[in-house]
């Protein structure tokens, strides 16, 4: 398999020295004819990011790293995602050019009702209460989704792709100034017990930054499931996690046989045309394929490249950012169960018209979704998960992954298994009972997934081939995180890091939710146009991204970047 669209030319503006700086932007090219390409990975965390590439050195597949970046980002990043959670994988294979989508998301007991949130009184649980409760647990899908995509795509053996993850697991790793910070807010909201023992010191405190950090317990579970990935779905581990499950408070309703009737999906991704480019995302239960593609659809139909990163370019992205969330808001959920208008939603024409509503100078008093015949639906409450994870992955061959991964919330429902913890993802349904007959698309029903934000995204240029892989963290806020990128470096000509350092910026609602330094910035005059213009500005409180890329810049070299707001990298190999 060789790489469709050549890399030629090879540099490195920032040296060696500073190849794990975060954010970094190198490149790298192929090598001489009939050797192996370059390879790189960008992911939350330098242990990851070295675990992948340890891997694509090896001859791995882009699958292959991802699956032991995923068993590192378990163990040093645990408050995000891991073996207890779920994610969805865009795929590029460079030898047919498609692209392929597959869904890890996690998935509600067959025992599942809308009234199971409810309190005594019948009012909704509050968030703490129900992320915290048996409840909020759902089967886990990512091991699944990635042991499917590995068959499909993996070059090496499923075993050997766990082996550092478990050697960090038994020998210890040096906790990260975040990790820490994020244990010691969950053991301040009340963790449990379980969770307080496998993140403390030796003297019962919290875990602090530059402790050493074993988890034996985890790496039996990598050990069991390198034997054979349905360990996690059958057997004593998967009998852990429903007896976990189904511990007080509030037990939940997963069962034996929920777990192990689980299966991963390989789906049609969702892609839309922006800037003489591609974009495609997963389909729904993820909102992403089509939120990102909404957005940057309805920006294709304004003058978006001379508005730039201005003012003026910033009041456009707020204002198709409200459209695309009103519209991803009442109509996505798990279309195995709801009927979703996806193909409609992201349609060029339909988001033609719904840029013209956008007044150039003006924020509207009011964004209402759009209607689409035949699809009558309830405004949803829900607000989207928060403890989530991104990596990218490119090959020697020039495959390419982009995959995002989530426990839901800060250490999902701090309920540990086998060393990791399990998700909530169940709180990303609408938690209220539906109102009389009209449909809310992301109800709580038997084996249905959850609607989620997650938005790993690749991009085609107009010749089909790879441009750029992206994607982030972020709750219901990913969407405009990993829009704002592509905006960044499609329309405005950015260079990766470049893109990533824009101000995070959310509008949804009636609301525009500005990251505190870009409003802190008074030379920028972006918070006082906004307000000028009549957007309602509020300081951005959702989770923080955690952007990362990897593209091929100019002359085709493979460049990447790693938020500096997290603690990710992004490395590559030249190739020979």
């Amino acid at each position: 398999m060789t790489l469709v669209v050549p890399m030629v030319g090879c540099s490195s503006p920032s040296g060696p020295a500073e190849r794990t700086a975060a954010p970094n932007s190198t490149s790298a090219t192929r090598g001489e004819p009939g050797g192996r390409g370059p390879y790189a990975v960008a992911s939350a965390h330098p242990l990851a990011t070295d675990a992948g590439m340890a891997v694509l050195a090896r001859g791995g597949s882009a699958v292959d790293a991802a699956v032991a970046v995923q068993a590192v980002l378990g163990l040093v990043e645990p408050q995000s995602s891991g073996l207890g959670g779920g994610a969805f994988l865009m795929h590029y294979d460079s030898e047919t050019g498609a692209v392929t989508a597959y869904d890890g998301r996690e998935e509600a007991p067959a025992g599942a009702t809308t009234d199971m949130f409810l309190g005594e009184d019948s009012q909704p649980l509050s968030f703490p209460e129900a992320s915290r409760s048996g409840t909020a647990v759902g089967t886990p899908g990512v091991v699944a989704m990635l042991a499917l995509a590995h068959e499909a795509h993996g070059h090496l053996a499923w075993r050997g792709l766990f082996e550092q993850a478990i050697t960090l697991a038994d020998r210890g790793f040096e906790v990260s100034p975040r990790m820490a910070d994020a244990v010691a807010a969950a053991t301040g909201l009340g963790a449990g017990d379980d969770f307080t023992t496998l993140f403390a010191r030796p003297d019962g405190q919290p875990l602090q930054a530059s402790d050493k950090f074993t988890n034996p317990a985890y790496a039996r579970s990598l050990r069991a499931i390198a034997d054979d990935w349905q360990a996690m779905y059958r057997g004593m581990l998967a009998s852990a996690v429903v007896d976990a499950a189904n511990r007080a408070p509030r037990p939940g309703r997963l069962t034996a046989a929920d777990v192990a009737a689980y299966r991963a999906r390989r789906v049609e991704p969702v892609c839309t045309p922006f800037a003489e480019h591609r974009v495609c995302g997963p389909p729904p239960p993820s909102s992403g394929g089509i939120g990102v593609g909404s957005l940057l659809g309805q920006l294709d139909h304004l003058d978006r490249a001379s508005a730039g990163p201005t003012l003026q370019g910033w009041h456009l992205f707020a204002e198709a950012s409200r459209r695309a969330y009103a519209d991803r808001d009442r109509y996505v959920g798990d279309d195995r169960y709801v009927a979703v208008p996806t193909d409609a939603m992201v349609d060029p024409a339909y988001l033609a018209e719904r840029a013209a509503t956008i007044d150039p100078d003006r924020a509207s008093e009011k964004v209402e979704a759009g209607v689409f015949a035949g699809y009558p639906r309830a405004v949803d409450r829900s607000s989207g998960d928060g403890g989530t994870s991104h990596f990218n992955v490119v090959d020697a061959e020039g495959d390419v992954v982009a995959m995002t991964t989530s426990v839901e919330t800060l250490f999902g429902s701090r309920r540990v298994v086998g060393g990791f913890v399990l998700n909530n993802t169940l709180t990303d349904f609408d938690r209220s009972p539906p109102p009389g007959t009209v449909t809310v698309a992301n109800a709580i029903g038997p084996r249905r997934r959850p609607r989620s934000s997650m938005s790993p995204t690749l991009v085609l240029n107009s010749d089909g081939r790879f441009q750029m892989a992206v994607g982030s963290p972020g709750g219901n806020a990913i969407i405009a995180y990993v829009a704002k990128t592509l905006m960044g470096m499609l329309a405005w000509h950015m260079t990766p890091a470049e893109a990533v350092a824009l101000p995070n910026l959310v509008a949804r609602g009636d609301s525009v939710a500005l990251e505190v330094e870009a409003a802190a910035d008074s030379e920028s005059g972006l918070e006082a146009d906004l307000v000028a213009r009549g957007h309602n500005v509020q300081p951005l409180t959702l989770e923080i991204s955690g952007i990362q890329v990897i593209a091929l810049g100019p002359d085709n070299r493979l460049i990447g970047a790693a938020d500096r707001r997290r603690e990710g990298t992004f490395d590559w190999e030249p190739g020979r």
